[in-house]
């Protein structure tokens, strides 16, 4: 994967991006060095552990060495995320450019404000993630565990950090082994980005995304995100598509963690009633900006995916589960989600 640079046709400077999130997501809690090195190497063991505790649970087999592992600070996964996003952006980028590429001081202005307003998302979201499977790096995607935001909300929570950590790497290792015994999913899912970019109407984006934005940020979309309120039927389609398969990965790691956590984290009925509580967001601003960014809708995806697997796997049993990774036609509808009898009726 290489990093799109401002001056190769991008419209976002992503160097600045990295700048401004970087700035924004600040370094975390205050760590001894040598507490430092002690939580980085627990994490990879905990990770390493973990594989064979998915792979039990589940009969998914990932095979060795073909997604690392890297535990990482919040400047850190700022970078990875502007990395993953140039990528991910790339065909929507070339959609946008290809008919009326912007010049001279127009292309600069731009790159730098899109670079401001994507680095403040990137340095919003650093403080709030634990971990994340980024898909998109080649060749067979990465996994960040961002060890100063588990060590924040460990000690937010209360929680026993050696049960709490092995509990993030849980649910996060359960996203490196999906799509690394189910390789498949990575270009099914780089497939749907770039339909969704084929099926962007430059002039009409331009003309009305910002009233959109402006609509979202004031309240009055009901529970619609910035997502749903830009797309056309075509569009719509496609994300609930991505919609379906993002519940599907979500639901299933958290049932993973809850399903393995009994047997190996003493204190897992604690940490699951904290983080849920956690998950609601605090204060004013923090929901607005969950809410305009989709982080509500995530937070829909993790129980209704999780519904749909523990629906699935007591009538079937996770080995009839196990179905909908053979190929994309398996995967649930959005729709499905909600409805995993119908899922059943239609696959197995």
């Amino acid at each position: 994967m290489t990093k799109q640079q401002p001056g190769s046709g991008s419209m976002v400077d992503w160097d600045l991006a990295v700048k401004v999130g970087s700035r924004i997501a600040g370094e975390g809690p205050e760590v001894a060095r040598t507490e430092a090195a002690a939580v980085v190497a627990g994490l990879r063991a905990d990770a390493e552990r973990s594989t064979g505790l998915v792979q039990d649970f589940t009969g998914l087999v990932a095979p060795p060495g073909t997604a690392p592992v890297l535990v990482v600070d919040r400047q850190s996964w700022v970078q990875a995320n502007a990395d993953s996003f140039a990528t991910v952006m790339e065909p929507l980028v070339h959609k946008l450019t290809e008919k009326k590429p912007p010049t001279g001081l127009a292309k600069a202005v731009g790159s730098r404000v899109t670079g401001v307003e994507v680095g403040g998302l990137l340095g919003f979201l650093s403080g709030k993630v634990l971990g994340q499977f980024d898909p998109f790096y080649e060749p067979g995607g990465r996994l960040l565990l961002v060890a100063p935001n588990i060590v924040h909300i460990e000690r937010e929570l209360g929680a026993d950090p050696t049960d709490f950590r092995l509990w993030v790497c849980l649910h996060e290792e359960t996203h490196r082994v999906q799509f690394t015994a189910v390789p498949w999913m990575r270009e099914h899912l780089s497939a749907q980005v770039e339909a969704l970019a084929e099926t962007v109407e430059p002039t009409k984006l331009l003309d009305d995304g910002l009233s959109r934005v402006v609509e979202a940020l004031r309240g009055g979309l009901g529970q619609q995100g910035l997502l749903d309120v830009v797309s056309s039927p075509e569009q719509r389609e496609i994300l609930d598509r991505v919609t379906g398969m993002m519940s599907l990965l979500e639901g299933h790691a958290d049932v993973v963690m809850d399903g393995v956590g009994p047997s190996v984290i003493p204190s897992v009925k604690k940490i699951r009633a904290g983080f849920d509580r956690r998950r609601q967001g605090v204060g004013t601003l923090d929901r607005v900006l969950r809410r305009l960014l989709g982080l509500d809708a995530k937070m829909a995806q993790y129980r209704d995916g999780a519904k749909f697997v523990r629906g699935v796997v007591d009538k079937v049993g996770m080995a009839e589960f196990n179905a909908v990774w053979e190929h994309a036609d398996n995967l649930p509808s959005k729709d499905e989600i909600a409805d995993h009898e119908a899922w059943v009726a239609r696959v197995l």
